[in-house]
Parts: structure tokens; sequence; C-alpha cells
């Protein structure tokens, strides 16, 4: 986990960006057209992050026999969600 010092709001390595997003609502995009959106509760140095009150939005691609493409959409919600090193290429956002 991240130690955080008060009042510290200083970005000198890219996992500072992590931690001040701590405990505010984030935008996780994942591989395999998976997205994940909820308040990050904790992260380590791998970027393994803990989320809660997730949502988790899964894009489908199907095309038919026109080649023409539908995109279905899936949306469930936890209550935590932890997002490990075995998803990479993970993009965060803060969303303010």
């Amino acid at each position: 986990m991240s130690d955080i010092e008060a009042g510290d709001t200083s970005v000198a390595e890219p996992l500072d960006l992590v931690r001040l997003s701590l405990d505010e609502i984030v935008f996780v995009k994942l591989r395999g057209d998976r997205e994940l959106k909820g308040r990050l509760h904790a992260y380590d140095s791998h970027c393994n992050l803990v989320l809660g009150d997730v949502e988790e939005t899964i894009y489908v691609v199907e095309e038919d026999e026109n080649e023409e493409e539908t995109v279905k959409v899936c949306t469930t919600y936890n209550s935590y969600f932890r997002a490990t090193k075995e998803a990479p290429n993970v993009l965060l956002y803060n969303r303010r």
C-alpha cells in the first residue's frame, strides 16, 4: 500500500498520480473491451488495485452476415473488485 504524507500533492513519479486518486472515483480501462468505474481504496507498486462500489462494463462487438457490426453492452455492479497484474495494460483515469 502507499504512505500518504499530510498535504503532499506533488507528482514526482507516475504512481504519485495513483496516490493522489485514493478515495476518489476512478475509471480503469482493461484489455478485452472491459471498463471499471469505482472508488480507489488501495494499490501497490505493481499497480494492483482495490476498488469499491464498482461498475463493470463489457463491450461485445458482433458482426452479422452482412458485415454490419452490433455493439452489445453488459454492465454489472460489485461491492469490491481487485484488479491485478494478471490484467496488464491497465489505464487509470481520475474522473472529477
